[in-house]
């Protein structure tokens, strides 16, 4: 039976809808409404935020308040490393997207000679940079990090020399660069990206699974179809974002998107993978309840997690 260690950051710098490091606090309000005792089970350890960011004027604006980015990847990692060697499994449970770079920094450090995998069952694709990005929001930027990419050919910016230091730091923290090879992330329910990213989804055949296989082919199959692409894996991290599912039930996250995942699709798409011995970790991430209504979102969040840790356990 695996040992589960939940993390918390309660960080939204990354975002640009203001609200998600709110999400974690309604999860679990959404565990006590179901009468749940899951949060106590677990150990659990926050990491400190660097929410103060939002009340001051932003200096980066190609890559917004990455100077506490830097700052969460360097402690998250580390909580991460830690807890891997200890034999935890590590539940993330986090506001904005962007300190997933910082998780898959953790595994690595954790695991230095493993070949890790990454499910990103996300409505975005999150592969741009301070030279791409068209919001400058760092929650677009992880996984850009964690494969060590500029994208300069497609680069629309000049960026100044303090965002360059900190986004080398983001792509190398842990002395590793890249993370993770880009042939081995695979993206489940892709639908809401910019021409900069198909780039690099192109330039590296990065494999996309769309909301419409999963719905024709079963959470089943495409789970069996997704690990045989990673395969040559020895590791596999799962970081669900929650507006992979469709708008009409993704109202509580900053980007809502059409064409999305049915709430049983991607219960049912978690849990198939936690059977699998290779997850190493799994996010879940972007719950924001000032967006919602009767904290709708976190209780969804909630049944997938629970669902999801019960079935890991088992295995």
């Amino acid at each position: 039976m695996k040992q589960i260690k939940i993390i918390e950051v309660p960080s939204e710098i990354g975002a640009g809808t203001r609200g998600s490091s709110l999400g974690i606090d309604a999860i679990k309000v959404a565990a006590l409404d179901f009468m749940s005792n899951f949060f106590i089970h677990f150990p659990s350890e926050k990491i400190k935020d660097e929410n103060h960011l939002l009340y001051e004027p932003i200096e980066t604006p190609y890559a917004r308040r990455i100077k506490g980015t830097v700052k969460l990847y360097d402690r998250l990692s580390k909580a991460i490393q830690k807890a891997m060697k200890e034999n935890f499994f590590p539940v993330i449970l986090s506001g904005d997207h962007s300190t997933a770079g910082g998780t898959i920094a953790g595994i690595k450090m954790a695991k230095p000679k493993s070949r890790l995998g990454v499910v990103w069952i996300d409505a975005h694709a999150d592969l741009h940079t301070p030279y791409t990005t068209p919001s400058g929001n760092v929650h677009g930027m992880p996984l850009a990090a964690t494969i060590n990419t500029d994208n300069k050919e497609c680069a629309i910016h000049d960026i100044a020399e303090e965002t360059k230091q900190h986004w080398n730091f983001l792509k190398n923290i842990g002395d590793m660069a890249p993370k993770v090879l880009p042939q081995d992330i695979v993206f489940i329910s892709l639908r809401d990206f910019e021409k900069e990213e198909r780039h690099l989804i192109d330039k590296y055949d990065m494999k996309v699974i769309t909301t419409k296989e999963v719905r024709n082919k079963g959470a089943e199959n495409v789970v069996r179809k997704v690990l045989r692409q990673l395969s040559d894996c020895t590791d596999i991290y799962i970081s669900f974002d929650v507006d992979s599912l469709d708008a009409s039930i993704s109202k509580g996250t900053g980007t809502p998107v059409s064409n999305g995942l049915r709430e049983r699709e991607a219960e049912d798409l978690v849990s198939k993978f936690m059977q699998n011995r290779k997850i190493c970790c799994f996010e879940i991430t972007e719950v924001n309840p000032t967006l919602d209504k009767e904290n709708l979102m976190a209780e969804i969040a909630f049944n997938i997690l629970q669902r999801s840790i019960n079935i890991l356990m088992m295995n």
